[in-house]
């Protein structure tokens, strides 16, 4: 989906907002705010050709941006001795998301290391530096419009420091006075760029009736379902402030906050422990008296008021992307919880102040350099992301696409135009949308059914109707279906596993069998067949159930492509 909009951008249809998601119902849900992501990733894109691998290189620039960005501000605040320690948090946090989150162009994950970017722009911005605000504007805008839980994140830290900024020289009377005039020219450039990037949502609005900003106003205003609350959203803050099993974990796995939020559901204490120390230590820093420390400190502490209301609205499955956010918080409350400690002790004993300074400064270089070389160390070894759905997907795209120049079936060859349906037991579509991706690429007329207008883009829609074959995309269960069929014609088959993995797969689908029966779920087992992902989906089956049918999931199954006259899904 994402690429269908960066092949849109500088074309008659460019896209104006962002990714649909989970706003409302389908057909007509709404979408993530707006198209930024879409537009920064669309030169690199055409300058890499036009390939999926583009939007990877593409993802990548964004994030040594974002990066670039943090550290410049960094350095900034400190010289060398500051910078050294961000680019040491850095590391840590680029080697926790890993390779695989960090190259892969998904709306979650584009805005991590632009949030970092955000915080510390603001934090900038206290201690009076006003060319941050142009760096909070594009990256604040960046995650806001890209992923929607970021637009009270985001929105609700710039109020707050707006606020802070009125009131600090009452309570902070050391705090850095702000040049005006640059004040001014700062912020008038920050505020046309912001008009800027905002003007095609605005214009998205004015075109539609329902514009996109009006469905998100009525999503929040009436939820589908109840939200998880708030006490469910501290405990989650403090799940993710465990650092006790991040370590752990760190040395088991290259992406160890993904791995780490996949298990969240341990013990608050621990985390609750770590906060407490964060709370404590803030209160050193303004004893110290320390302005960058007291600055630093009320970003976080935003943050984490922001964190609690923000998870407190998640309904339904509480997916890990939704807060993965959250862990740059961690890492930058443990940046204050040591730089507090050093103060403390330098203020302690003066004659000792600059080797303190000193081995700090190398331990932040020691743990930059280490973190560094384990995640480029990962990093080159990394698999595309999600191939476990792209490899079975080009098994079946160059048979398929040769299939349709052939005339094979009721295809026409390129004349033709061709509805693209899937029917997949497994992830909801997914591979689908590849499907008609790539023939598109490959300059075929082929579109989505029209109910999917919203997620394959309005003019990518195909009517079966009108169209001059179906291209059914199949997996699972369905596979044996449409073979038989009449007039289908399978041009396409692969099934991704080894004979060892099959016998895997087997193995853990009696096992959730079991599982589902002993939970009293038998009626889920005769839909695993049809509509695996649905089971994992439903809200009933518990997490070691979950945990397999995941298993399952990523071993693959039986996955063919037919063409059919039109009508035969019906």
């Amino acid at each position: 989906m994402t690429e269908f909009r960066v092949r849109d951008v500088g074309t008659w249809h460019t896209p104006l907002i962002g990714l649909p998601g989970r706003i409302g119902d389908q057909p007509n849900q709404g979408s993530h705010p707006g198209p930024l992501s879409f537009y920064l990733l669309a030169p690199v894109y055409r300058l890499f050709g036009g390939t999926s691998y583009s939007l990877e290189v593409g993802s990548v620039l964004i994030h040594i941006s974002a990066v670039a960005a943090s550290l410049a501000l960094a350095y900034r605040r400190g010289g060398h001795r500051v910078a050294i320690a961000v680019a040491a948090v850095l590391a840590v946090v680029l080697r926790g998301y890993g390779s695989n989150v960090l190259s892969q162009p998904w709306n979650p994950y584009l805005p991590l290391m632009a949030f970092v970017a955000v915080l510390l722009g603001v934090w900038s911005i206290l201690e009076g530096d006003t060319v941050a605000l142009i760096v909070v504007v594009v990256a604040g805008t960046l995650c806001m419009q890209t992923h929607v839980p970021y637009v009270g994140m985001v929105g609700g830290v710039v109020a707050a420091v707006l606020g802070w900024l009125l009131i600090r020289r009452r309570v902070l009377p050391g705090a850095a006075r702000i040049d005006m005039p640059q004040l001014k020219r700062d912020g008038l450039i920050a505020a046309v760029v912001g008009v800027v990037l905002w003007l095609p949502l605005v214009a998205d609005q004015v075109r539609h009736t329902p514009g996109n900003i009006s469905k998100l106003g009525t999503y929040f205003q009436h939820p589908p379902a109840e939200s998880i609350g708030l006490r469910r959203s501290v405990q989650l803050l403090f799940e993710h402030f465990n650092v006790f099993r991040v370590v752990v974990e760190a040395f088991n796995q290259a992406d160890y906050f993904k791995s780490t939020a996949f298990t969240i559901n341990g013990s608050a204490m621990p985390g609750a422990a770590v906060v407490l120390v964060w709370a404590l230590c803030a209160v050193q820093a303004w004893r110290l008296r320390h302005r960058l420390l007291i600055h630093l400190n009320v970003v976080i502490a935003v943050c984490l008021a922001l964190a609690v209301i923000s998870m407190s609205r998640i309904f339904g499955i509480v997916w890990y992307y939704l807060m993965f956010w959250l862990w740059s918080i961690v890492a930058l409350s443990l940046l204050t919880i040591v730089w507090t400690l050093v103060e403390t002790m330098r203020r302690a004993w003066p004659a000792r102040s600059v080797q303190l300074r000193a081995y700090s400064t190398v331990a932040a270089g020691l743990v930059l350099v280490a973190s560094t070389a384990t995640f480029s160390y990962s990093a080159a070894r990394a698999e595309p992301p999600e191939y476990y759905l792209s490899r079975p997907l080009d098994a079946l795209v160059g048979p398929t696409a040769l299939a349709l120049d052939a005339g094979t079936g009721a295809a026409t060859g390129r004349d033709g135009r061709y509805s693209v349906i899937w029917r997949d037991a497994a992830f909801f579509g997914s591979q689908g949308y590849g499907l008609l991706n790539e023939l598109d690429r490959r300059g075929f007329t082929v579109g989505a059914v029209p109910y999917f207008y919203t997620t394959a883009t309005s003019q990518r829609v195909i009517d079966p109707a009108t169209a001059t074959a179906e291209v059914i995309f199949a997996t699972g269960g369905y596979v044996d279906i449409f073979r038989a069929k009449p007039g289908a014609v399978e041009v396409a088959y692969t099934d991704p596993r080894s004979p060892e993995q099959k016998q895997q797969y087997d193995s853990l689908s009696a096992e959730v069998v079991k599982g589902l029966q002993d939970e009293g779920l038998g009626e889920l087992v005769p839909t695993m067949t049809l509509n695996l992902f649905g089971v994992q989906l439903d809200q009933r089956v518990p997490r070691r159930i979950n945990t397999l049918i995941d298993r399952m999931l990523q071993l693959g199954q039986p996955t063919s492509v037919f063409i059919a006259p039109p009508g035969t899904t019906d």
